[in-house]
């Protein structure tokens, strides 16, 4: 392998995105030899998507696209009206994604963070195929776009729906246009062995997701670096690793991330080491 695109998402710095800050984050991370810039769309109009497009070129970027679910976005176990408003907003993702050029839209298309429940064995077949049906006029309008719907699964504190890759798996069944997203952040908290978690979602990983076990830096934690690159060059997957961090300094963000700390020198700290060791590490 000659190593995957590298990126680095917004949050590592600020919530929500605007234009002058992507347009600022753009020129600093490309000049520091990042690939792909990762963008949330908190909500649709917080930054324009063609102008987006423009930096990026200027900047010879590329972009993935993370959804975002909070309170009031929901596809299972909720009224129809939030789940149809749910849709609208992916449907929406998908077209900003297919504007800057990213090839998925990723992130807990299913939930919102936080939202936490007990499930019987038969109530959480029910929810994984109301998922399914909820999904699908999302992946049959991101299909048509060329993008690709990546689910990630989160630990047990932020969902009780999706916490491992075979739930995930599981979940998603053979919807088309609908990948598996992995987070190492959430890998290290619920699968007892990452690799082969990883390795049995072989053709389904879509979009991958890239931090120490703390949030952090990667390389500077206890995770299994070697094995888990190599598990994820087994499942086929092509496609960019990005570093997802957040930080202290924003309330809204460090609420709903938990972040507490700070989890590297600075927030540009986490990016650039980030950056050279997993330029180091990839085979």
């Amino acid at each position: 392998m000659s190593g995957h695109p590298l990126g680095v998402n917004t949050w590592v710095w600020t919530s929500p995105l605007t234009d002058a800050t992507l347009a600022a984050l753009a020129a600093k991370v490309a000049g520091w030899g990042f690939d792909v810039l990762e963008l949330p769309v908190e909500n649709p109009g917080d930054w324009d998507p063609e102008q987006a497009a423009q930096v990026l070129a200027d900047h010879g970027l590329g972009a993935t696209v993370c959804l975002v679910m909070p309170p009031g976005r929901e596809l299972v176990a909720a009224d129809e009206a939030t789940v149809r408003s749910t849709q609208d907003y992916l449907r929406t993702v998908v077209d900003v994604a297919a504007t800057v050029g990213s090839a998925v839209i990723a992130g807990p298309a299913y939930a919102s963070v936080g939202r936490t429940w007990r499930l019987s064995p038969a109530e959480r077949a029910a929810a994984y195929a109301q998922l399914r049906e909820s999904l699908t006029p999302v992946v049959e309008h991101a299909g048509a776009a060329g993008v690709t719907l990546v689910v990630e699964p989160l630990n047990r504190y932020e969902t009780s729906l999706l916490n491992t890759i075979g739930q995930t798996l599981e979940a998603i069944g053979d919807l088309p246009h609908c990948g598996v997203a992995l987070d190492l952040y959430h890998q290290n908290i619920e699968e007892t062995d990452i690799p082969a978690a990883i390795r049995a979602a072989a053709g389904r990983v879509a979009h991958v997701q890239v931090c120490g076990n703390d949030r952090g830096t990667p390389g500077t934690d206890h995770l299994d670096w070697p094995a888990i690159l190599a598990a994820i060059d087994y499942t086929g997957y092509t496609g960019p690793l990005c570093i997802e961090s957040f930080t202290a300094d924003n309330a809204t963000i460090a609420t709903a991330a938990s972040i507490w700390r700070p989890l590297g020198e600075s927030q540009d700290a986490i990016a650039v080491d980030g950056l050279k060791f997993l330029r180091a590490v990839m085979p």
